[in-house]
């Protein structure tokens, strides 16, 4: 009998909060297109252009949640490349700012992805206030 009041006071509590089902950030990454639609809330809120990894080189497909944050960070492994606003979430795979625009909308990295820097400020913004358990990235074909 416990277990129905608490299953009916669960469920009253999810009616009565439908935004909360919802409530976060998902980065949905489509490599074949070079697009990222973010969703806040549930709802898509910015299509962007991204560039993922050119011949040769991979992005890795599947669904992540972040790892680091890094607002100022340069690459470890290519001289030093700023990555202004780095979102890691796979081993050294990262989403950051990239001040080769003209690359975006088609393959053009080592693996991460790429966005326009004020694109990047507004993701890294959106992962800082909802959080990173609050933040998932889809990667797909």
């Amino acid at each position: 009998m416990r277990r129905c009041v608490f299953l009916a006071a669960l469920f009253s509590l999810a009616l009565a909060l439908p935004g909360a089902a919802f409530a976060g950030v998902v980065a949905q990454i489509s490599l074949s297109n070079q697009r990222m639609l973010v969703y806040v809330n549930g709802q898509p809120t910015y299509t962007w252009k991204v560039s993922t990894a050119r011949p040769g080189y991979r992005t890795p497909t599947g669904t992540y949640k972040p790892t680091t944050l890094s607002r100022y960070h340069r690459s470890s492994i290519y001289d030093g490349s700023p990555m202004p606003y780095s979102i890691f979430f796979y081993k050294g795979y990262a989403i950051h700012g990239s001040y080769e625009t003209k690359y975006l909308g088609r393959p053009a990295s080592h693996g991460c992805v790429r966005l326009h820097p004020s694109n990047a400020a507004q993701l890294y913004s959106l992962v800082q206030r909802y959080g990173p358990g609050n933040t998932t990235i889809k990667i797909t074909q």
